[in-house]
Order: C-alpha cells, then structure tokens, then sequence
C-alpha cells in the first residue's frame, strides 16, 4: 500500500517552529514528503471574523483551537501587519528543500486565497500565484514543481491560471486517486480527513485518532494524507510520529505525491462540494455515474 504524505505549511509560526519538527520527524524514519509553502504575509488571524459562522465556531470549540495553534496564529495580521514569511524565514525553507523534500507552492496570503480567490478577477490570482512560485524560487534556488490550492479552494476557472510554471501536478480537490481537470496539470485528490475534521465528531478523540485514519485507508493502494506543520508539527507531533511509526511497521510506502501518478491518466471534472467536518465549500473530484 502506497500513502502520499502531504505537509501543508499555512503561518509564520508553522514555518518557524512546526517545519524543523516534521523535517526531523521525517528524516529519522527516511520519509520523503511534498511540502506545499505559504511564503507571502500571513494574515491567518483574519479569520476570526468566521466566528459568526456557527459552523466554524463549532469547529474552534471542537478542535481547541487556542490551545493547539495558540493565540499568536490565531491573530496575526489582525492588530499588526503579517510578517512576510518567505523574507523572515529563509533558513527554515531552505532546510527543507535541502533535506529532498518535494517542495510545492500552496500560496502567498493564504488568507487572503481561501477567502476570495474564487471571486477576485484572473488577473490578481495570477499575480499571487506568480509571487509565491518567484518567492520560493529564489530562496531555494529551484522552482517549485507541484501546487495545491489552500483550503481545498479552486475553481475551474483558476486551473488555467498557473499554466507555463511547470508543474507536474496540483493537489487542489478532496476525492480519490488522480484525474486529468479541463485545464491545467493532472489533481493528485486528497482521500484522508484532517485532524482538525474529526476530532470532537462521532467519538473520535486523539486516543483513537490514528485507528481511524487507518481504517478509513483504501485497499487499492492510492491514500493520501495532509498533515499541517501548526499542529502536527506542534501539539499533535506525538500523534503523528506514533501513526508514521505504525504505518511503516504495517509495510505502507509512505511516498512524496508525486510517486501516486501513473502513467495512464484518466479524465474527470472539479467541481464545488462539501467535506464533513469542514465549514464552507472545498473542490471536489466529480464522481463519475456508476
């Protein structure tokens, strides 16, 4: 069985403190990851204002939210300007792109992509797409091969818009296995819910967490899984490395996405869906009719 490791890296302080940890996680165990940077100004604590939502502030209360993540996330860039991460940060960027970690653009305010690329004229999402990819290259002086947009956020209409980079894929859906979109590079979809999904629903906690992941693991070889430097690099580090630990013991490849693509790609569509777990829409892989 085959398990693509994701990392996303949202924050300035996922990049300061959880990136270190899970690189060191990994290179203990020989693991290779796709890491996907948000390298621009982090605003992440302009979220807050979702706690109207009582979808999303449900999902606060549920996950623990100032205990995992800690005030500082949770309001940056609200009553002082986000630092730029990828001008602060270099070494941490650096190291893991010299520990051979495959290393994608996620975004350049990731705020700002997960609460209106889908409405901002084409023009100003390929700006900010153009940043972050320009940002990453010239810290670890290669291009970033791959991209997933934050939040699962991506629209048919902003497939096309990362055309002419070069990269080999996007991870931009939820759903299963690997599909050609209309436009742009083959999705490599996410199947495995985040810590932050489950936690607090139908039972699960953090005792039976990795249990879980497992049973929801596929037979036909192809599972993919997002970890987040905040937390699992963070709080839930232990939690992780017990799981890694007992998936390789349980003779799982745990792989970098790129090794999931085969050389037969089918056609499929994104569209707009839902996750449980997670507030708001993400992209979704459209099933196809039985």
């Amino acid at each position: 069985m085959n398990l693509g490791l994701r990392i996303d890296v949202d924050t300035f302080r996922g990049t300061r403190d959880g990136l270190p940890v899970l690189q060191r996680m990994l290179d203990a165990r020989g693991i290779q990851a796709s890491v996907f940077l948000t390298v621009g100004p982090d605003n992440m604590g302009r979220h807050l204002w979702r706690l109207l939502k009582p979808a999303f502030l449900a999902k606060m209360l549920r996950s623990q939210a100032v205990s995992i993540y800690g005030w500082d996330i949770l309001l940056r860039g609200t009553f002082w300007p986000g630092p730029v991460i990828f001008r602060r940060l270099r070494p941490q960027l650096r190291g893991i792109a010299e520990a051979g970690h495959e290393i994608g653009m996620h975004a350049w305010d990731h705020h700002g992509w997960q609460v209106a690329a889908h409405r901002m004229p084409p023009e100003a999402v390929r700006s900010e797409i153009v940043m972050a990819h320009e940002a990453i290259t010239e810290v670890i002086g290669r291009a970033p091969t791959c991209t997933a947009a934050p939040g699962w956020r991506c629209t048919p209409g902003i497939l096309p818009l990362r055309d002419e980079l070069g990269y080999t894929y996007a991870s931009d859906c939820r759903g299963h296995g690997v599909f050609q979109p209309q436009a742009g590079p083959p999705q490599v979809c996410v199947n495995l819910p985040t810590w932050d999904e489950v936690v607090g629903r139908d039972g699960i906690t953090d005792e039976n967490f990795n249990d879980h992941i497992r049973g929801r693991m596929r037979n036909d070889g192809f599972d993919v899984l997002t970890v987040h430097a905040e937390s699992d690099g963070g709080a839930k580090a232990t939690l992780l490395g017990s799981f890694l630990d007992q998936a390789i013991a349980d003779g799982i490849n745990i792989v970098p996405l790129r090794d999931l693509i085969p050389d037969d790609i089918p056609s499929g569509t994104l569209k707009r869906g839902a996750v449980n777990g997670r507030e708001g829409w993400v992209a979704v892989r459209e099933e196809e009719p039985a």
